[in-house]
């Protein structure tokens, strides 16, 4: 969701909210509704109560989820990065090759891959860079210790990388549950009419109750909608990592040729 998105969620939430409480008041005067004050101030205690715990719950886990998936993005970045290094150990067409197709991969994942995913779909010339990593790693030549064990070192970090992108497109398509959801907003809306019912003596300090409520509540809702999905919304994983492994690629590129 972006910026719009959410102010409009939030000022719509607000709105509802004093609609019903006006609605309520006209049908049930407050004078009414006071004589229940004491059943209406325990089940809104209990429902808030009950609610803001679930809220809670929900927004740790959902940022949780987010700090996984941006931590799983850097050690990606980190074993690309690793990568590029251990190809030093191999014959000269074979590290160069290696170390094209890691530019190629960090340069795939800030133009094309990130934003693919911030509009829920997948680059898929990630994969076929990661294909012909293990081709060119696979390349069947005379090799001495040294170069061996460069190669293996190879190998491992290649299949680190396929593992962590998987992880990391699992992580993009993952969302919480429809029920969940269903929870979250029927908890509100039971939470904001409990308020609505009270029978307040004060009229404009009963309205900043439901309004302070309705936009505590949409604000938790939205923040765990945006963070709910890593790597759309108005706050997001970021490429950080394999933009620091192009600076680094760049950097090494440049004191290669000068030397």
């Amino acid at each position: 969701m972006t910026v719009t998105d959410n102010i409009l969620i939030v000022t719509l939430t607000i709105a509802v909210s004093l609609l019903v409480w006006w609605i309520l008041l006209r049908l049930w005067p407050a004078e009414g509704r006071r004589e229940h004050n004491d059943i209406t101030g325990w089940q809104l205690s209990v429902l808030g109560t009950t609610y803001a715990v679930i809220v809670g719950f929900m927004l740790f886990a959902a940022w949780a989820d987010f700090r996984a998936a941006d931590q799983n993005s850097e050690v990606e970045a980190s074993c690309l990065i690793t990568l590029y290094w251990a190809a030093s150990g191999l014959p000269d067409n074979q590290r160069d090759e290696i170390r094209r197709l890691a530019e190629n991969y960090a340069n795939n994942m800030v133009s094309k891959e990130w934003p693919a995913m911030a509009q829920g779909t997948i680059s898929h010339e990630a994969t076929e860079i990661v294909q012909s990593l293990w081709i060119a790693a696979s390349q069947s030549q005379s090799l001495n210790a040294t170069q061996q064990v460069s190669l293996d070192r190879t190998m491992e970090e290649i299949s680190s990388i396929a593992e962590h992108r998987r992880i990391r497109q699992l992580q993009s398509d993952t969302t919480l549950p429809g029920v969940l959801w269903t929870v979250l907003i029927a908890g509100g809306v039971l939470t904001l009419l409990s308020a609505s019912l009270f029978g307040s003596l004060n009229p404009r300090l009963h309205v900043m109750q439901v309004i302070t409520l309705a936009l505590m509540f949409s604000l938790s809702l939205v923040a765990i909608a945006d963070v709910n999905r890593p790597f759309q919304g108005t706050v997001h994983v970021t490429p950080k990592g394999f933009e620091n492994a192009l600076r680094i690629f760049a950097v090494f590129g440049t004191h290669t040729r000068g030397h």
